[in-house]
């Protein structure tokens, strides 16, 4: 399932967040979305998720203007929620179920899809959450929390993914799993966003650059070509120069600021 972006703007609490943002998502296609905080991103996976509307500008899903008037119609609503998973930078906001494998059923319960209890089985499997079944979600560790909020969106099987900081809070060798999970994703569209350029080639091949304050997107061609582009970092806060003298000698290093 693809989307299409022209010239939207969305402003929170009278302050402009997005201006001026077009692209376009090709059925299938994994894209990663680079910035800041407070450039946007979250904004913007919300818009695409339907959460939020733009204040300028259009988004189409499919071909479909998403806008309230089109999610307020339950044969599309039905089908965009079935279709499209957001996964919050808060997955507490997210967990509510009384167990983990609750958590994990709700979505294809509510869809009314066939084998639930397989479903949560398997997801718990992929994402190493078995032991954690019977224990209410509120008890677990932030990436705990984390990889039960990825199953749990999952076992409903999205055509698209939006995840929100998905490696914030995992430990290495989770994020390295998700990583490689998501790589190995069919047909399945992903947009992901992080401010951690370690992973940024992994996560999509092509890459969209917000940042504070500026219109459009700074960037959007092959994540190789943004990771490489010292300039365009530094300009959208990702890195800094920092100068430094030996002697009477200056220096200058580029520090890429990779912290989730």
């Amino acid at each position: 399932m693809s989307f299409s972006l022209e010239g939207v703007g969305l402003d929170l609490g009278g302050r402009p967040v997005l201006r001026d943002v077009t692209f376009s998502v090709a059925p299938g296609e994994r894209v990663v979305l680079l910035g800041v905080n407070g450039s946007g991103k979250t904004t913007l996976l919300k818009a695409l998720d339907g959460l939020v509307v733009p204040t300028a500008g259009r988004i189409a899903y499919d071909g479909a203007p998403l806008e309230p008037r089109r999610l307020e119609e339950p044969a599309f609503r039905r089908r965009f929620r079935a279709e499209v998973a957001l996964l919050f930078q808060n997955v507490d906001a997210m967990l509510f179920n009384p167990s983990v494998a609750d958590e994990i059923a709700f979505g294809p319960r509510q869809l009314g899809l066939p084998g639930v209890e397989e479903r949560v089985e398997r997801w718990a499997a992929a994402f190493g959450v078995e032991p954690l079944l019977d224990r209410p979600p509120f008890e677990l560790s932030g990436g705990e929390k984390k990889r039960v909020a990825l199953a749990a969106i999952l076992a409903a099987g999205p055509r698209v993914l939006l995840l929100d900081e998905p490696t914030a809070s995992l430990d290495p060798a989770s994020a390295a799993r998700l990583v490689d999970f998501l790589a190995g994703l069919a047909d399945t569209t992903v947009v992901v966003s992080t401010q951690n350029l370690s992973v940024a080639e992994e996560l999509g091949a092509r890459a969209l650059l917000l940042a504070p304050g500026r219109p459009g997107l700074l960037h959007d061609g092959p994540s190789a070509a943004l990771v490489a582009d010292e300039r365009l970092l530094v300009e959208s806060g990702l890195a800094h120069r920092h100068a430094h003298r030996h002697g009477a000698a200056e220096h200058a290093h580029f520090h890429v600021h990779d912290a989730e």
